[in-house]
């Protein structure tokens, strides 16, 4: 799973205002790609960190506005290569 102190530096965030919020939007990020991958534990690569930092990241600057259906569809098509095929 992603640090928050790296996801601070990606979010160009300074302070620890924000980090319980940013601890909440990055289990939710989390969830959200192993729902899409269709595994409890998936397996750590660059792409799903990087899923999961863009998710947190929409998530927390969206927070009034979020179209959760266009996250939902680009998170698809940036883990499509590691989705398991069966349900």
């Amino acid at each position: 799973m992603i640090q928050l102190s790296d996801m601070k530096t990606y979010l160009r965030v300074d302070g620890e205002q924000d980090d319980i919020v940013l601890q909440h939007l990055m289990e939710t990020a989390q969830a959200l790609c192993r729902e899409i991958l269709r595994t409890s534990t998936p397996e750590q690569s660059r792409m799903l960190d990087m899923a999961m930092m863009y998710a947190t990241a929409y998530l927390y600057e969206h927070r009034d506005e979020a179209d959760h259906e266009a996250l939902i569809v680009t998170l698809r098509a940036l883990l499509s290569g590691e989705r398991d095929v069966g349900f």
